[in-house]
């Protein structure tokens, strides 16, 4: 196999898709897999042993649900085009869903094919590339780094994106070149330092580059925003999740905020359109919501 050939396959690795709903089981298990074999560890890892990083790399980088099942990535790649491959006692069929005992009772073990394997541990920089391919087509950027450090990976020469140049240009003009949340707006000179634009819906889920989709935020809550610590309702009203604590800080950056509204942009054509705004609470915000008076 060519690495041109391995590239397609991967970027046309079938997922769940459905309204846009998320959902990353099949490119968090290759970066877990990437990883592993960029720490030259075998070719194989049995369910056993994968389970709960898996697990937990559902719970950090997944959208919000109450159980998270890492069988079904491990199964159902293999049913992508010929870059994955099942061994154990039994012979699986892989149409059907397996649980967690049935997989480590028949000794399940999954890795990359023979030659894809050889491939990656003579290529290097094709290894960084699908990684870089991966975090773009699925992930916002600003969970890159966070993934990375989880499944043990460290690209050279950072993660490159594609994204619209004017896109951070609009939306701050639109905000004011302020953060939306807590109205920091601090310069270097006339370089204004630190203030992004987050997209609401995200970039790799066919979220737009345009202002509707998009709020000028601080770093910090561009972060929290993207890992889902707090979102928006329609009424552009912040609303933080049940399960975020902390000590220092949590009160003056999170807590101060929850139940009030964020700054409104400088135009209504601008405001948040509401679809984005669901779209960020169904796949992204870690809810239920904290409590709220007279609610």
């Amino acid at each position: 196999m060519l690495a041109e050939e391995l590239v397609e396959k991967i970027m046309k690795i079938r997922t769940w898709q459905k309204g846009g709903i998320r959902a990353p089981h099949k490119p968090l298990l290759l970066l877990y897999t990437l990883g592993r074999l960029c720490r030259g560890e075998p070719r194989f890892v049995s369910y056993a042993e994968a389970e709960e990083d898996l697990r937990k790399l559902l719970i950090e980088f997944g959208p919000y649900r109450k159980t998270h099942y890492p069988s079904y990535p491990f199964v159902k790649l293999s049913n992508d085009d010929g870059f994955w491959e099942l061994e154990g006692k039994q012979v699986l069929n892989t149409i059907k869903d397996w649980s967690d005992r049935e997989l480590i009772d028949n000794h399940t073990s999954g890795g990359f094919t023979e030659e894809v394997y050889s491939l990656l541990k003579k290529d290097r920089k094709l290894t960084y590339e699908l990684a870089r391919i991966i975090l773009d087509q699925y992930f916002d950027d600003t969970l890159h780094q966070d993934i990375l450090a989880q499944v043990g990976l460290e690209l050279e020469g950072g993660v490159m994106q594609l994204r619209s140049p004017d896109f951070r240009d609009k939306v701050l003009k639109a905000y004011e070149y302020r953060c939306a949340v807590c109205g920091f707006n601090v310069r270097l000179g006339d370089t204004l330092v630190a203030v992004e634009a987050a997209h609401i819906k995200w970039h790799c889920y066919g979220g737009p580059d345009r202002e509707d989709n998009g709020i000028a935020m601080c770093s910090l809550h561009h972060k929290l925003f993207d890992k889902g610590v707090f979102t928006l309702n329609e009424s552009f009203v912040l609303r933080v999740a049940e399960n975020a604590h902390g000590t220092s800080g949590f009160d003056e950056w999170l807590m101060r905020y929850h139940d009030r509204a964020i700054r409104r942009p400088q135009s209504p054509s601008y405001y948040p359109d509401e679809n984005f705004i669901n779209w960020h609470v169904r796949e992204v915000f870690r809810g239920p919501s904290r409590y709220v008076a007279g609610m």
